[in-house]
């Protein structure tokens, strides 16, 4: 099957974290092992097993104890070092058989995802070391209800999605927490120009807004898979979709029952 990973990216506060503890809780249930590192330099706590942390090579709050900077720039630095050293996340990575899977929770700084080069170049040695990966890119659905919040939403998707040149999934997080209604409308919006804003006075804002739901809906490339971490179903979904996106499990032999002679046989 080879090496698969799942990065989980997202803003602050999207609910990365929860999902995932869901999917390690959903896995463990359903028999399957997962492993689960920490790469936010400046997390403080975590619902689920880890497997490995960066904290242990470098820390925010080290950082800004050290070098005097602001939480802001301490993350950034944090990251930096971690590439100047990548030596040390490939050693904790390897530990791990090739069959086996493994989830990367990440930072909430948008900007990692977005204008900096940081990331990439994290997922370029991701692929170099043979990894397959998928880029999960989680946003709050109680963020995203309001309509020109979903346009802005829909576009820090969209940046990360062309930033990280990686398969890509779109997850709205926090879904129990949305009026039914509200969800459903999000996501039966087939492009984002059928969004109804209340638009300004101000037609040159207008005009650029009008200009923005066509790029979004020229890439044809945002839409939102919905989690409840509360529904079994609902992660399954997820897991599913990003199984398929890094051919999981394709590879491994198929078992049939051959109804004719009552016994089993491997198909192919």
């Amino acid at each position: 099957m080879g090496k698969c990973v799942q990065l989980i990216c997202g803003p602050a506060g999207s609910g990365k974290s929860t999902y995932v503890s869901a999917l390690q809780e959903h896995c463990a249930n359903s028999g399957r092992r997962i492993h689960v590192a920490n790469l936010d330099p400046g997390a403080d706590h975590f619902n689920y097993e880890v497997a490995f942390d960066i904290r242990d090579l470098v820390s925010v709050e080290d950082v800004m104890e050290e070098l005097e900077y602001g939480p802001n720039g301490a993350n950034i630095y944090c990251h930096e070092y971690l590439l100047e050293n990548i030596e040390w996340l490939k050693e904790q990575m390897d530990q791990y058989d090739e069959d086996e899977y493994l989830v990367l929770d990440c930072a909430g700084q948008i900007e990692l995802y977005t204008h900096l080069d940081i990331m990439r170049r994290f997922v370029n040695d991701l692929k170099m070391w043979g990894y397959q990966t998928v880029a999960l890119f989680i946003v709050d659905a109680t963020f995203v209800t309001d309509p020109a919040k979903f346009i802005s939403g829909s576009l820090l998707s969209l940046s990360c999605m062309l930033q990280l040149e990686l398969p890509h999934l779109n997850v709205l997080s926090k879904c129990d927490l949305v009026d039914e209604k509200e969800l459903n409308a999000i996501l039966d919006i087939q492009n984002a120009s059928s969004v109804s804003l209340d638009l300004s006075s101000n037609p040159k804002l207008n005009h650029l807004t009008r200009s923005i739901m066509e790029l979004i809906d020229d890439f044809s490339q945002v839409s939102f898979l919905p989690l409840n971490v509360r529904s079994e179903d609902s992660i399954a979904l997820i897991l599913a979709h990003a199984d398929h996106a890094v051919q999981w499990g394709e590879n491994e032999e198929v078992v049939v029952k051959d109804e004719e002679f009552g016994g089993e046989g491997e198909e192919g």
